[in-house]
């Protein structure tokens, strides 16, 4: 444990800091994407997944309330 300041002799903190940031914005937005691409969710949002009298431009039906 009293060796552990030797690690960022290593690597350099500003870019390891930088580097895990984007990484955790990377995957928060694969996880998002994948969830809103999910069945569950494609027909809730009206984008991933037309109808199949669906016209271009017309407005996509909500889906019933709860």
């Amino acid at each position: 444990m009293l060796n552990l300041h030797k690690m960022w002799m290593l690597f350099d903190p500003r870019r390891s800091l930088v580097l895990a940031a984007i990484a955790v914005v990377v995957i928060a937005l694969v996880i998002h994407f994948a969830v809103l691409s999910s069945p569950r969710y494609c027909d809730h949002l009206g984008w991933c997944a037309p109808t199949v009298n669906a016209q271009p431009g017309a407005v996509a039906a909500r889906p019933p309330a709860r």
